[in-house]
C-alpha cells in the first residue's frame, strides 16, 4: 500500500515544479590565499553563468586542510565574520543575484570555529552556521583548533529555497539532518574536506562510498534534497577525493563530479519532491518523540 501511495503521488505532483539551480565549487587548494580566493571568484562567476542560483564551496575553501597537522598554529588563518572573505563574496551574490554558502575559519571573542557565513542574493549576510560535530582522528586534529559550534543548527530562508548548512563531520550524524529538516530545509548543504590517508589501508571498508550512501540516507528519511561538495588533490598526507554530489529527495543522485579533477558541479533540482515523499513515506509525521528520550541519556 505504501508503494501504491508513492506512485499516486507522484503523478499527481509530476506536473507542479519548484526548481531551483544549485552550483557546488570543486577545487584543489594551495597555500596561497589570494590565488585560492581569486580562483574561487572566477569558478563562482562560472556556476552563476551556467544558471546556478545557490552556490555551496567545500569546507575551508580558501585555505589548505591545515588540521591535519596536529601541533600547528593555525591563527594567522582565521577572520572575522562578517570580514573580508564575506565582503568580497557579498558585493559578488549582490552583483550576480546568487546566494553564495561560504565555509570559513572563524575567530569570534578570542575563540576560533570551522563555520560557514551564508549570503543570500541581494549580498546581506543571513547568518552564520559553526560546525557542532568536530572530529580528532590522525590526520583529521579538529579539536586541537576548533571550539564546538555554539549557536545550534542553521537553517535560512534565501531568495531561492530554504537551505540547512552542515559541515563535513556532522554529515555522519542522523540527528542533525533530522533537526534541519524539523526546521524546514528544503536543502541540506554539507561543504566537506574528506579524503584517504597515503599508504593507509582501512579494515572498515570502502570510505567514500560510506560517505556518500549515508548522506543519500539523510536525504530519505528526511524528505530533503542534499548537496555535498568536496576537494580534490593533494595536501600532506591527505588525497582528498572529490565526488561533489546532489542527489533528491529519495536519495537518487542527479549530478556527481569526479574524484581527481576541479569541477564546477551544476544541477537542477525539482524541490516540489520533498513534499512527495515526506508525504507519501511518512518518515517525518510518523515520528514518535515520546519513545526517543534515551538519545538524551546516553
Amino acid at each position: 500500500m505504501v508503494t501504491q501511495t508513492q506512485d499516486i503521488n507522484a503523478k499527481t505532483s509530476s506536473t507542479e515544479e519548484k526548481t531551483v539551480t544549485i552550483g557546488l565549487i570543486q577545487t584543489s587548494v594551495t597555500n596561497d590565499i589570494a590565488c585560492n580566493m581569486e580562483k574561487t571568484v572566477r569558478k563562482i562567476r562560472e556556476a552563476a553563468g551556467k544558471g546556478a542560483q545557490i552556490v555551496c564551496l567545500q569546507e575551508l575553501f580558501r585555505t589548505t586542510y591545515f588540521p591535519q597537522e596536529e601541533k600547528r598554529d593555525a591563527s594567522k588563518l582565521a577572520e572575522n565574520i562578517p570580514g573580508e572573505s564575506t565582503e568580497v563574496l557579498s558585493q559578488l551574490a549582490k552583483e550576480l543575484e546568487i546566494v553564495i554558502i561560504a565555509p570559513l575559519f572563524e575567530v569570534s571573542n578570542g575563540k576560533y570555529f570551522n563555520s560557514a557565513a551564508v549570503i543570500d542574493a541581494d549580498g546581506k549576510l543571513l547568518g552564520v552556521y559553526r560546525k557542532i560535530h568536530v572530529p580528532q582522528d590522525p590526520y583529521f586534529y579538529e579539536k586541537s583548533f576548533f571550539a564546538k559550534g555554539d549557536r545550534g543548527y542553521c537553517v535560512l530562508k534565501t531568495r531561492y529555497a530554504t537551505v540547512g548548512v552542515l559541515i563535513c563531520y556532522d554529515q555522519w550524524f542522523p540527528e542533525a539532518a533530522r533537526i534541519n529538516a524539523l526546521l524546514g530545509a528544503e536543502i541540506i548543504f554539507y561543504p566537506t574536506a574528506i579524503g584517504y590517508i597515503k599508504d593507509y589501508e582501512s579494515t572498515d571498508g570502502d570510505w567514500h562510498n560510506a560517505w556518500k550512501t549515508i548522506q543519500r540516507g539523510h536525504a530519505i528519511a528526511n524528505g530533503v534534497h542534499v548537496a555535498a561538495v568536496n576537494r580534490v588533490g593533494e595536501e600532506g598526507e591527505l588525497r582528498f577525493w572529490g565526488g561533489s554530489f546532489v542527489c533528491d529527495s529519495f536519495g537518487m543522485i542527479l549530478k556527481e563530479a569526479s574524484d581527481n579533477s576541479e569541477e564546477t558541479l551544476i544541477a537542477n533540482v525539482n524541490l516540489e519532491k520533498n513534499k512527495q515523499i515526506q508525504e507519501g513515506w511518512g518518515f517525518l509525521s510518523n515520528r514518535q518523540p515520546d519513545t526517543y528520550g534515551l538519545l538524551l541519556k546516553k
